[in-house]
């Protein structure tokens, strides 16, 4: 902080000079015309990768995880193919998600949920860094859409005002921020490979029980399969948004909370929706079951909570509610496992956006054991599910409050006087 400091003493004593986006960069998209459908998606090394925001993860790309497309359509729109150093920034769904590209394993090209900065007039880091800092981020949700998925336009993006201070504090801005990432990375490294252990032990042994292979004595010879829609009744959730949301009210789970806020169960929501919200929205009676319909992957389409709470919940779109007598926790324990995946897998339909129809979701049979069975193996999966997946103590906080840590002190290297 003290060779900042000097650095701005020096070279910008009175200020810092403030530009727009788009004057340090050009913004370019995959042009609507130019999208592409499930037909044009190929197999690893038949195409080129493309890049979605799921690849962005925790500020840096991850390739494990890559979708690809035809060469036809990756040459046909040459002004998003991807190189070293380029910045991409997520424009709808998950808006404000950023990286800059570093080591790309092959040639690439975006998916129409991305943007890429290319002809870049300042430093590459320091402007992937800078767009991903608190200011830049709060000013992007004040302007994105509030539909079901919230949209930023290229316009309006080019229209944002950044920092541009003189190259040598950009330089030892970066130097500081590569120096604390690289030791952030290494730590998350460690602690995310015991987490991973740890899950991968989990679903393991869950998967084991609900198999029922090794269950004698438990009532394997009398489980029954029903269908979805036999064990319960669907309810398609609808009409609220995010920007319904409050503190107070009646509780409410949006289905994009799901994939990030809840685990296997829970008996509190986050957040609440009015009265007069909730009376055009979908309820949901407690011990039910909010399985989501729709995702960028197909491992968080039909991802489940269950719903344990002692009070009706609201539901939105691209979810639906599972108002069953049986043990709902058991049901969501079985739609997270392998088994159910396989199923699941078979009727998913999409490219961009991947999702199951409620009447495809009914259709797919599960395992019935007695009651005494399902609450056997819910009590063990419970003990093992507080252990691994408790989000506010242990490995994933520790990995949360580095995170933090990093966060607040980028935030700090990224805040300047302006000059007037």
């Amino acid at each position: 902080m003290n060779t900042i400091k000097q650095l701005i003493d020096k070279y910008c004593p009175d200020g810092v000079e403030y530009k727009k986006l788009g004057e340090v960069c050009a913004i370019k998209g995959r042009i609507g015309f130019r999208g592409y459908t499930r037909a044009d998606l190929v197999n690893k090394g038949e195409g080129a990768i493309s890049l979605s925001p799921s690849n962005i993860i925790n500020g840096r790309i991850k390739y494990s995880k890559c979708s690809y497309i035809s060469w036809k359509k990756y040459y046909e729109s040459p002004e998003i193919m991807i190189e070293n150093g380029d910045v991409i920034f997520c424009k709808t769904a998950s808006v404000g998600k950023t990286c800059i590209i570093n080591e790309l394993p092959d040639k690439a090209t975006i998916n129409p949920q991305l943007v890429v900065f290319k002809d870049i007039k300042i430093n590459h880091k320091y402007l992937s860094y800078y767009v991903s800092g608190s200011d830049f981020q709060k000013r992007i949700i004040k302007i994105r859409g509030l539909g079901s998925i919230p949209t930023l336009s290229q316009k309006d993006l080019a229209e944002q005002i950044i920092p541009v201070p003189p190259l040598p504090v950009q330089r030892e801005i970066v130097r500081i921020l590569d120096s604390f990432t690289s030791l952030e990375a290494e730590l998350e490294a460690e602690l995310e490979a015991e987490l991973k252990a740890r899950r991968k032990q989990y679903e393991y042994y869950r998967d084991q029980l609900l198999s029922f292979k090794h269950l004698s004595g438990w009532g394997r010879d009398e489980v029954e399969w029903k269908t979805l829609g036999e064990v319960g009744t669907f309810k398609r959730g609808k009409y609220f948004q995010k920007s319904d949301m409050q503190d107070e009210g009646i509780p409410c789970i949006h289905y994009g909370q799901i994939y990030t806020y809840y685990n296997t169960y829970t008996d509190k929501t986050i957040k609440f929706v009015s009265k007069e919200v909730a009376s055009k929205s979908t309820l949901i009676r407690p011990q039910s079951i909010i399985i989501t319909l729709t995702s960028e992957n197909i491992e968080d389409v039909c991802k489940p909570v269950a719903w344990i709470g002692n009070e009706d919940v609201a539901i939105s779109g691209h979810s639906v509610g599972l108002e069953t007598d049986m043990d709902p926790k058991y049901i969501t324990y079985y739609l997270e496992s392998s088994h159910f995946f396989k199923e699941k897998r078979k009727k998913a339909r999409g490219a961009k956006v991947i999702e199951i129809k409620p009447e495809e979701l009914a259709k797919i049979a599960i395992p019935i054991p007695p009651v005494s069975t399902q609450r056997r193996i819910v009590s063990i999966l419970d003990r093992f599910e507080s252990l691994v997946n408790d989000i506010s103590t242990g490995l994933p906080a520790e990995i949360a409050a580095r995170h933090q840590q990093y966060e607040y002190y980028r935030d700090q290297l990224l805040s300047f006087k302006r000059k007037s």
